[in-house]
C-alpha cells in the first residue's frame, strides 16, 4: 500500500480500534511457489497494549504459509466506499475511493495448544456474546474431546507486527463543506458501493480534526 503522508495513521489507539472493529484479515505469504493468501478472524492480544494480534488457522494452512517460518502479512480492512465526483461541486474532478486499512507485516510465533485453546475461546465469546443466545466453545452440546480435537485441527499464532503501513483517507484533503456534503451522501445511501459505516468514519475524524485546529 503506497503511503501518503497526508493519511498516514500512526496512533496506535486508532489502529488498535480499526484491528479491534474489523476482525476479519487477509493472511498473506510468500511462497516457492508464488503468493498465497487466506483469511481468517484475528484479536488482539489481550495481554498487550500495543498491535500484538493472536489468531489461528487451520491445518493445513499453517504449512502453506510457512507460518512460524517467514514474514506474514496481515491485511485490516475498515470502512471503505465509493466517492463520486459529483459530491464535490462544479470543479474538475474525478472518482475515488475512501477507506481505512493497516497492513500489519512479521514473522508470527507459533502458540501451544493451550494458548491456541484460550484463544480459540476468546474468538468463539467475541461474536457469540451478541446472539441472542450465545454457544460458546465449552458448552454442550460441545464436550471437551470435540474441543480438543478441533485445537488439534488448528494452528495457533501470535504476530507483533515489526512494520506497519496503514492509511486512513477520508476525503482530509478537501474543503469541511465538501467533506460534509460527502458524509451527508453517503448518509443517504447514494454511495452503492458503501461499507454504512464510512460515513461515521468520515464524520469522527472530521470531528478530531476540526477540534485540534
Amino acid at each position: 500500500m503506497r503511503q501518503n503522508p497526508s493519511f498516514a495513521m500512526a496512533d496506535v489507539v486508532e489502529l488498535r480500534r480499526l484491528v479491534d472493529e474489523n476482525p476479519w484479515t487477509t493472511l498473506v505469504s510468500a511462497t516457492a511457489d508464488g503468493l498465497v493468501a487466506s483469511h481468517y478472524a484475528v484479536l488482539l492480544d489481550d495481554d498487550r497494549d500495543d498491535l500484538t494480534i493472536v489468531g489461528h488457522v487451520g491445518k493445513p494452512d499453517d504449512l502453506i504459509h510457512g507460518l512460524g517460518e517467514r514474514e506474514l502479512l496481515v491485511v485490516v480492512q475498515g470502512p471503505h466506499g465509493y466517492i463520486s465526483p459529483g459530491w464535490y461541486g462544479d470543479v474538475a474532478a474525478v472518482p475515488t475511493w475512501n477507506f481505512v486499512s493497516a497492513h500489519l507485516s512479521g514473522i508470527p510465533e507459533l502458540l501451544s495448544p493451550t494458548e491456541n485453546l484460550r484463544v480459540l475461546d476468546r474468538l468463539v465469546e467475541r461474536f457469540e456474546r451478541g446472539m441472542p443466545n450465545p454457544r460458546l466453545l465449552w458448552e454442550r452440546p460441545n464436550d471437551p474431546d470435540f474441543v480438543t480435537r478441533l485445537e488439534r485441527g488448528t494452528v495457533g499464532f501470535r504476530l507483533t507486527p515489526t512494520r506497519i503501513v496503514a492509511k486512513r483517507k477520508l476525503s482530509q484533503n478537501r474543503p469541511d463543506d465538501v467533506v460534509e456534503t460527502i458524509i451527508a451522501e453517503l448518509g443517504a445511501g447514494s454511495g452503492r458501493y458503501t461499507d454504512p459505516r464510512l460515513p461515521g468514519e468520515m464524520q469522527r475524524d472530521l470531528d478530531t480534526r476540526r477540534a485540534a485546529r
